[in-house]
């Protein structure tokens, strides 16, 4: 079984990490604890875990620290950041410092368990995806904000899963989510809607369009989904918006 370690001076978040993670599916043993980086690099040295999750703000020696010095004592570990400060400068940091994804407090159980994954999967080469963090650790938050909206806007007709971006950027969804609404005002699934519900405007101007066939160009594969969808955005069903713009 795989081994792992947290190391976070707060006590709350080291027991929601031990409860949130799903450690028998993953073939983990429960992990190790310390309080900060100085303790967590003695316990490393004695059990050798694959995934350290630390947080970097932290007594003694700070996450950042720490992880310079772990990274490069032990090369094959997968580092994961837990932190309570959401700035991209500070996710930035973390990457550079050898961290392979940055997740936010309040711990979520979706964004831990993904992020244990991803781990497993790079430890794993005949099951690593073979993602290059390098390339990501020289982007700002303004290329990651502008690449994710360029995808968006190229296709808001599909049905895609933040995961895409959780394994280009090596960010959890929530973070990535937070920083494009930081921007945009938007989530990235809003964003998505409000560009499916523009174009659904659009399409619906022209009567030659069924209104099975919007639905099913912008992605929805349930025509009464998409009209539930388009009347919860515009308060209007689409035969009637489509009937009141006939009727100007």
């Amino acid at each position: 079984m795989y081994k792992s370690l947290i190391i976070d001076d707060e006590k709350p978040v080291q027991i929601a990490i031990s409860k949130l993670g799903k450690w028998h599916h993953y073939h983990i043993k429960t992990p190790e604890t310390a309080n900060n980086g100085e303790q967590g690099l003695k316990i490393m040295r004695e059990i050798h875990p694959s995934i350290v999750f630390v947080d970097m703000n932290m007594p003694i020696m700070d996450g950042c620290n720490f992880l310079n010095i772990a990274s490069k004592e032990f090369p094959e570990c997968k580092f994961i950041v837990v932190s309570g400060y959401d700035s991209f400068s500070y996710a930035h940091q973390a990457l550079r410092c050898g961290a392979i994804d940055y997740l936010l407090k309040p711990i979520e159980e979706k964004s831990l368990n993904a992020a244990i994954e991803k781990a497993l999967s790079l430890i794993d080469p005949e099951e690593g995806s073979g993602h290059d963090a390098e390339t990501v650790k020289n982007l700002s938050s303004d290329d990651i904000i502008q690449d994710i909206r360029e995808y968006i806007e190229s296709n808001y007709c599909q049905n895609f899963k933040l995961s895409v971006f959780e394994e280009k950027y090596h960010f959890s969804s929530a973070y990535l989510t937070k920083l494009f609404r930081s921007v945009h005002g938007y989530s990235i699934y809003e964003y998505m809607l409000k560009l499916r519900m523009e174009r659904a405007k659009e399409l619906l101007e022209n009567s030659d369009i069924k209104i099975l066939d919007i639905a099913e160009r912008l992605g929805y594969t349930d025509n009464h989904y998409f009209s539930k969808a388009f009347k919860n955005y515009y308060d209007v069903s689409p035969s009637q918006y489509r009937n009141d713009h006939l009727n100007k």
